[in-house]
């Protein structure tokens, strides 16, 4: 941990806040991992496309930087202003995922209505959502904590919230976002202390509908299905599939070597983006992956090991602002890789940190920055409690023995 100013200063100012070492480097590292798995994975691709072979590196790079400065302001920014106005950025929110559907603002690529055009560049606003609903909810929570413990009503609100959000990404189509955004949500009411009970309740209702945007297009059910045998049609259904785990097969225990990949030449799709983890695999081998997945072990574990401090401390908008942001990292990370190991169905979800993608990139930082602001704040008023209890008791003057004063 560090902090700001030495101890002669805190004893004159008060306690100051620290910032999470371990969460810090943890996510410094994969975002150095990330810069070099995208020069190795895109040089090919941008090539091919006569762009420079360092097209999608600087790109990278460039959203990165502007990642790095949103971060920045975020960990400058009381969470108390977030926590103010929540409401009015869900709100704004809900406007860029409506946004995509308006002629002339949103654009369509392979068929999915996802990203702004902002003439300079595009965005998709799906990921500036997924920070303004854990602030949100994080809101709510502190507002309506009873009525979340003990009654099934505080229960409805954030769940009926999340799935207007879910509506209009299913409409975009966005399948992967939709389920993160579920998972999410309920995995933060449930730490805020909600009954399970009430959750299964007003979710068994949910699952026919889940059940049916899943199965409702022909090629949802196809990735359903091609994940489960993906050599049956490997040119066509299975090939994102078949060639990524070529990919991790080929990099056996430690790789064939940063830069030597193969499957990254065309064959496998999305080298740079979706399937970034597959090249890395093959480059680096196991090794890799258990670095990639220890990194994230780290920055989520601390992340929700900060949130229960800070849940403990009274902090609670602090405290489910990293218990939010935890797990929205945590289950893309963990779809990403699943995805990638073909343990789960084909989705178009980045790997937080280390995949390209600008609106991505730039929303994660800011989630990052965020998230370390919430460990300053929960260690700040931890230092506070402590000092409170090292502080000594006033001195009570005592009588002398000849009847003076000591």
């Amino acid at each position: 941990m560090f902090g700001f100013g030495n101890k002669q200063a805190q004893r004159r100012q008060g306690p100051r806040g620290s910032f999470d070492i371990p969460l810090l480097l943890a996510a410094l590292s994969l975002a150095a991992m990330g810069v070099v798995m995208v020069t190795s994975s895109s040089i090919a691709v941008a090539d091919g496309s006569h762009v420079g072979a360092f097209y999608f590196l600087k790109k990278h790079i460039g959203f990165l930087v502007g990642g790095c400065i949103l971060a920045g302001v975020a960990m400058r920014t009381e969470l108390k202003v977030i926590e103010k106005h929540s409401t009015l950025l869900l709100l704004l929110g809900v406007c860029g995922l409506l946004l995509v559907f308006v002629p002339g603002f949103g654009m369509r690529i392979n068929g999915a209505r996802r990203w702004i055009n902002l003439f300079i560049t595009s965005f998709q606003p799906v990921e500036a959502m997924k920070l303004i609903l854990v602030a949100y909810l994080s809101s709510y929570l502190v507002r309506h904590r009873e009525a979340v413990e003990y009654d099934l009503f505080g229960v409805v609100k954030p769940i009926g919230v999340a799935g207007f959000i879910v509506l209009l990404l299913l409409a975009q189509p966005d399948f992967g976002s939709a389920a993160l955004v579920v998972a999410t949500t309920v995995g933060m009411v449930w730490l805020a202390g909600a009954r399970m009970r009430n959750l299964l309740v007003l979710g068994t209702p949910l699952v026919p509908l889940l059940i049916y945007a899943a199965t409702a297009e022909d090629y949802r059910i196809k990735r359903l299905t091609s994940f489960l045998d993906p050599w049956k049609d490997p040119f066509n259904d299975g090939f994102q599939l078949t060639q990524a785990l070529i990919a991790v097969g080929r990099g056996e225990w430690t790789g064939v070597g940063l830069g030597s990949s193969v499957q990254k030449l065309f064959y496998l799709p999305e080298a740079h983006t979706d399937f970034i983890l597959a090249v890395l695999a093959e480059e680096l081998g196991l090794a890799g992956i258990v670095v990639v997945i220890g990194l994230y072990i780290v920055l989520v574990g601390r992340g929700l090991y900060i949130g229960l401090k800070g849940v403990e401390l009274g902090q609670r908008f602090s405290g489910y602002v990293a218990y939010g942001i935890s797990l929205m990292l945590g289950f893309q990370a963990m779809v990403s890789i699943g995805v990638n190991l073909g343990v789960l169905p084909t989705k178009g979800l980045t790997l937080p940190l280390i995949s390209s993608g600008g609106s991505s990139v730039l929303m994660t930082c800011a989630m990052v920055g965020v998230l370390l602001r919430a460990t300053f704040e929960i260690n700040r008023a931890e230092d506070a409690r402590q000092s409170a209890v090292r502080q000594p008791a006033a001195a009570v003057p005592t009588s002398s023995p000849i009847g003076g004063v000591a």
